[in-house]
């Protein structure tokens, strides 16, 4: 068993998670502008607690979106910033799959559909299919208008992710039988299960080669965006 180092903060919220040998330790707290402050100290602590040392750490994992803009950064930066000082390699790890990971612990079975928020009127969405005991992709992650996802899934078996609160009414309701987890269970704990599954893939980069999917290239609506949008509301 190798010793991991997960981060994400690709949402509000910032995860943490250190797999050992035996066990995974966890951390979330607020995320967004707090990350970047937070995450170094956060990171020192739970090696602490857990009486190890930056220098017996295997590889560092980090959630390489789509997700938050600045969180991808962060958290890529900060991957980045350990593997090149420790020599270590890094692991990159699908944000929505967290999603997807922690919907399935949850009891939401093998095949989900993930749905983040992604402001802006917008969604961050892919298909996850679980199967001998890992996830594979069906539909990669993507951007889609509220109504044009609710079109495109049609009958999904399982639904994750904020968007499900966020855009309920542009979503409209979901078909009969079809099970929702809107409230993640455990960010970490799901980042710590998809750091440790891609290590033993073997699905190490060098750390210059980590970089953040991003998805879209659009931060926010222009002024003209948002009053043609107030207007239309």
């Amino acid at each position: 068993m190798p010793h991991l180092l997960a981060l994400d903060s690709s949402t509000d919220t910032m995860a943490l998670a250190l797999v050992t040998p035996g066990r995974t330790e966890v951390f979330e707290a607020a995320g967004g502008a707090q990350a970047s402050a937070r995450m170094l100290p956060e990171i020192q602590a739970l090696l602490a607690g857990a009486g190890l040392t930056m220098a017996q750490l295997d590889a560092v994992a980090f959630g390489q979106g789509p997700g938050a803009f600045t969180g991808l950064r962060t958290a890529c930066a900060v991957a980045q910033g350990l593997a090149f000082g420790l020599g270590k390699p890094v692991l990159a790890v699908d944000s929505l799959m967290l999603v997807a990971e922690d919907a399935r612990a949850q009891g939401a079975g093998d095949d989900v559909w993930v749905a983040m928020d992604a402001r802006i009127g917008e969604i961050y969405a892919a298909r996850y299919h679980w199967e001998r005991g890992a996830w594979q992709v069906v539909e990669a992650p993507a951007l889609y208008a509220p109504d044009a996802l609710a079109a495109h899934w049609g009958r999904p078996a399982a639904v994750a992710g904020t968007a499900l609160t966020e855009y309920a009414a542009a979503l409209g309701a979901l078909p009969d039988g079809v099970r929702a987890w809107p409230q993640a269970r455990s960010r970490a704990a799901a980042l710590g299960a998809l750091a440790l599954a891609a290590w033993q893939r073997g699905e190490t980069l060098d750390a210059a080669d980590a970089l953040p999917v991003y998805v879209r290239d659009k931060v926010a609506l222009t002024t003209a965006e948002r009053e043609q949008k107030a207007l239309a509301s």
